[in-house]
């Protein structure tokens, strides 16, 4: 059999990183930046006022206290988003709003707490150091400096520097188009009735969201049978435009059974192997018509824990990801739990601060406990025991 080491390698290698394109702001969030991103203007782009108040010269109200307040009368009224410029005159104030613009001889800015909120001739009961409740030019970007890196994870705080320095795009990896692929005759869609035989497909569904989880946008395909000809139809037609895909993800017909129709179709272009692992076993990757596919098991669970053990950490590295691993740690078992010797198990678990407990049984039919469950619990080839308060790897899925 073929290490979990080995296969992820083999998978990994499919995977190619797009070149960076510049997308709409709102298209960016989550994505890795491809180019660093220098400031055009600087921010403030203009001396401002940082409350609302009254633009003085600070002079004029040194001797201003509770007991002994200083009148002045307000020659000007600036809202935020006044544009024309104006000069104020020693022994007048202007009263300004948040954000608004300085005027020009103004030194300071005093709340409207400080003052009886007047109008035409105001009362003010404080004095105000120069330069007080005033945001200076440039104090936060100077023009021509770097705000973003290149292989930075755009989050809200860089998309709204982004929209504040008025750029409408930014520079990014795009993210990984990816085809899902379910195959199966007896699989009907959610919604219609089952016929004897027949149970609803859940893999497509499950695996787009986890494509979609990583960041990578994900399509569905329409179900295929387990028809040969009618499988290789449909990738042909999915391949046809190879520039419209980056990676097809199949799951089912990879066993050692008959009516394997992934397998049977495409012998001669995907390695189809088998990896010493639980759940998992029989994988297989490679191109077709130029696209990487990988070809996943049909049981659910199987499917995704492979998606988490090939897929995703590759799919999250290709879009210029870092960190692209799931967080691993070690916690202490609650439970005495066995693993069969040779195979690495992945089993479900609950992680719980610095203890973990398995969780359902180990079969890969059994999605109702991987639905419930917050981590896999990673146990080696050559371990067929591990005791209560033993140390196991655990790889955490919140």
């Amino acid at each position: 059999m073929r290490t979990v080491e080995e296969h992820q390698k083999i998978v990994a290698g499919l995977f190619k990183t797009r070149a960076s394109q510049d997308l709409p702001l709102n298209d960016t969030l989550g994505l890795v930046l491809g180019a660093d991103v220098v400031a055009p203007l600087s921010l403030p782009g203009f001396d401002n006022s940082a409350m609302d108040g009254y633009a003085v010269v600070a002079a004029d109200i040194a001797a201003a206290t509770e007991d002994s307040p200083v009148r002045l009368p307000v020659a000007e009224d600036i809202p935020a988003g006044r544009t024309d410029p104006l000069t104020l005159r020693p022994g007048t104030v202007h009263r300004i709003m948040t954000g608004a613009p300085l005027p020009s001889g103004a030194t300071a800015v005093v709340p409207v707490e400080a003052t009886d909120g007047a109008t035409d001739t105001v009362t003010i009961r404080a004095a105000a150091r120069e330069g007080q409740h005033v945001r200076r030019a440039g104090e936060d970007v100077t023009a021509g400096t770097t705000v973003l890196r290149a292989g930075q994870v755009i989050t809200p705080a860089a998309l709204g520097l982004a929209a504040a320095l008025g750029l409408a795009t930014l520079p990014v990896l795009p993210p990984q188009r990816v085809m899902v692929m379910s195959t199966g005759t007896e699989l009907v869609a959610p919604g219609t009735e089952l016929q004897p035989g027949q149970i609803y497909e859940s893999n497509a569904v499950m695996l787009a969201a986890a494509v979609r989880d990583a960041g990578a946008q994900a399509t569905i395909a329409p179900m295929s049978a387990d028809d040969v000809d009618a499988f290789r139809a449909a990738l042909a037609q999915h391949t046809r435009s190879n520039d419209s895909v980056d990676l097809i993800i199949t799951t089912g017909g990879v066993s050692a059974g008959a009516y394997e129709v992934v397998k049977d179709s495409l012998s001669d272009q995907v390695e189809f192997v088998k990896v010493a692992m639980q759940p998992g076993m029989p994988q297989g990757a490679g191109t077709v018509n130029g696209v990487p596919i990988i070809t996943l098991p049909g049981n659910p669970v199987s499917a995704l824990v492979s998606f988490e053990v090939f897929v995703r950490s590759p799919l999250r590295a290709a879009m210029g990801h870092a960190e692209p691993d799931r967080p691993r740690r070690t916690a202490q078992l609650t439970e005495d739990v066995t693993s069969p010797r040779g195979k690495r198990q992945f089993r479900r678990g609950v992680l719980t601060g610095d203890t973990v407990s398995s969780y359902g049984p180990p079969a890969s039919h059994h999605l109702r406990w991987l639905a419930s469950a917050n981590c896999l619990l990673e146990i080696a080839e050559d371990i067929t025991e591990l005791k209560a308060g033993s140390t196991v790897p655990v790889w955490d899925l919140t």
